[in-house]
């Protein structure tokens, strides 16, 4: 019985290792890539999805003078022109959260992916309506995530 509550706590662990994290409001995966490969990888996840990436944001200035040295932290942006556009019609609101986006950064060997939780606007905007959609962005950033993470 020892060996078998062992083995069920070692593939719960696995199991929370594996998924991305989300703490508080944010969504986190780490993927065991250099940065540059790790980049791709995501790119290639967001338009695997329908997403067209709208602007990749260097924030190294801002860093440097904070004396964090590092080349390789980007902001991705990404969207689906109809969808934000006819969303931002109805909902104004909205803009400031749009694009969606996702932060890449080098941690040693390791790149680290967050992003703001979809659900989390939920709070901000409580029309009915935009249930669905906030949930679809949460699912699409899962699986993004996780293809990055899970690649080979």
């Amino acid at each position: 019985m020892k060996k078998f509550t062992q083995w069920m706590a070692a593939l719960g662990l696995a199991w929370l290792l594996a998924a991305p994290a989300a703490a508080d409001d944010l969504m986190m995966a780490r993927v065991d890539k250099p940065f540059p490969e790790a980049m791709a990888i995501l790119q290639s996840a967001i338009s695997s999805r329908g997403y067209k990436i709208t602007r990749l944001q260097e924030v190294n200035e801002n860093l440097e003078r904070r004396d964090y040295k590092s080349d390789m932290y980007r902001v991705v942006y990404f969207g689906k022109y109809e969808e934000v556009k006819r969303l931002t019609a109805k909902h104004p609101d909205l803009i400031p959260f749009l694009p969606l986006n996702i932060t890449i950064f080098a941690e040693g060997d390791q790149a680290i992916l967050v992003a703001s939780h979809p659900r989390s606007l939920t709070r901000f905007f409580p029309d009915r309506s935009l249930k669905p959609l906030f949930e679809r962005w949460e699912k699409d950033i899962v699986a993004i995530m996780d293809e990055a993470r899970e690649s080979q």
